[in-house]
């Protein structure tokens, strides 16, 4: 079992479609992003509401709306938008088993329970370090590692696409956002 979501991942994916090679923002609708992802509408609609609560994308409006960043590509981390679909995550939740042990009889002495146990501490430890690899990430970061793996054809493909249904030739709009 994974740690995050498919939304996670569903909203990562997204926020690149949302960047130009340049690293501007540009707008989309959760209808079209469903659709070139191949990625279920309402399940992203329900990402989407999360990362407008966080502050990361903002809606647009009009008949064509949809949503664009809401900050700039290289401020926006791969942490803060985990955080923002998930929510903060433990790696590991400390039993406190070492209170336990059959030999103390019921009864853990203070030198077995006090300070963090050191089990607890190596996995603090791990998710310090994964948190920290996240923020370090920003979505800047993974448009311009796609953009060197992915031939220049597909990028103009995408603005394509994206450009005949901004300008109605595809979508027929955008379905609700709730921000709650």
């Amino acid at each position: 079992m994974s740690l995050y979501s498919a939304g996670v991942e569903y909203g990562i994916h997204c926020l690149l479609f949302l960047v130009d090679e340049r690293g501007d923002s540009r707008e989309s609708s959760v209808r079209d992003l469903a659709e070139l992802q191949g990625v279920p509408q309402e399940y992203l609609a329900k990402v989407f509401t999360k990362l407008a609560r966080a502050g990361l994308v903002a809606a647009t409006e009009g008949v064509r709306g949809g949503f664009r960043l809401a900050r700039p590509s290289d401020e926006i981390t791969v942490l803060d938008i985990v955080t923002a679909i998930d929510g903060p995550k433990k790696l590991f939740d400390c039993r406190e088993i070492r209170e336990r042990c059959a030999v103390f009889e019921g009864s853990a002495p203070g030198w077995a329970t006090e300070g963090t146990c050191a089990i607890h501490a190596v996995m603090l430890g791990a998710q310090k370090r994964m948190e920290e690899a996240l923020a370090q990430q920003t979505i800047l970061d993974l448009v311009r590692r796609f953009g060197r793996k992915a031939p220049a054809e597909f990028g103009q493909k995408v603005n394509d696409w994206m450009s005949e249904r901004r300008d109605g030739k595809g979508s027929a709009g955008d379905i609700p956002l709730q921000v709650v």
